[in-house]
This record gives C-alpha cells, structure tokens and sequence, in this order.
C-alpha cells in the first residue's frame, strides 16, 4: 500500500504451481484485488498482474518435496483466465511466455492476457530452474502477430512507444 500511496509504478506477481493449493491461489488473487481497490482514487496501483508456474528443476523445493506435478499448459491458460476475471481493477494481465513458451503465451491472449512481457537481455533465475524458452524482438512480434493481434512497443508505465 505504501508504493501505492507513493503513486510509485508497480506489479504484482505470483509464483505458483508448488505446494499451494487452488485455493490458496484464489485467495491470493482475492489479496491482490483488494489491495487494488484500497489504492488512493489518483495512483496507479499495479498496472499488471505477472503469474508464473513453479520452476523446479534444481530447487530445494523438489528435492524436498519429490513429488511436485508441473502446471499443464492448461492449468496456465485457466489461471491466466480466472486471473483476467477475478482481477477486474487491475488493467494488464501479462501471459510469462519465459516459463510457459510462446505457444501457452498466445493462447493467453485469447485467455484474458493482454501482453507478454518483455525480451530479457539476460536472465539466470527460472532459467537455472528449468525455464528454456527464448524470444529476441522480432520472433515475439511474429508470435503476437500469428495469434491475432497487433503487437505494440510499451514501457514500464505501460505507455505505448
């Protein structure tokens, strides 16, 4: 709330896919929601809303508990859907093409996600746990293009460029 309060640009984001439950996962939502409606009338709140499956390959995690189901494709576009419903207040759902690959990703499109992120210039974190998947510029233009939509340039504000 503080952030909030400072009109400071903000996301919220939300690991999932490992020792929670489904309804931990709405009541996270629930938090997030709420949260965005307490943010004073002229600030901008979070502006996305980042949901990214577990990762698990080489995490203490997996080692302790051996049995962890990965997050289905599936799962992930219904999650990225409730997402899209349950958060009404907050304006940009974003599809973690890094964790799910391009093909889960524009299927989010159409799920509730309005965007895809960015291209990382370096990234170490769910790549050391698992996450392989690669985009530069042109080729996530060609896959926002070949799900159906128009790709656009934005910032961190989410201002278009």
């Amino acid at each position: 709330m503080r952030a909030h309060k400072l009109n400071l640009t903000t996301s919220a984001t939300m690991m999932f896919g490992h020792i929670e439950s489904k309804a931990d996962r709405i009541a996270h939502l629930i938090k997030i929601r709420e949260l965005q409606a307490q943010k004073p009338e002229d600030t901008k709140g979070f502006l996305s809303f980042i949901p990214w499956p577990f990762q698990g390959e080489n995490t203490a995690l997996v080692k302790k508990y051996k049995n962890l189901p990965p997050i289905s494709s599936t799962d992930y576009i219904r999650f990225i859907a409730i997402s899209r419903i349950v958060l009404h207040n907050v304006p940009n759902i974003q599809a973690s093409w890094l964790t799910v690959g391009t093909e889960t990703a524009q299927v989010c499109l159409h799920a509730g996600a309005n965007d895809m992120g960015s291209i990382m210039i370096e990234e170490n974190v769910v790549s050391a746990a698992g996450a392989n998947h690669k985009l530069d510029a042109e080729r996530m233009q060609q896959q926002i293009k070949a799900a159906g939509f128009v790709p656009k340039r934005r910032n961190q504000h989410f201002e278009l460029v």
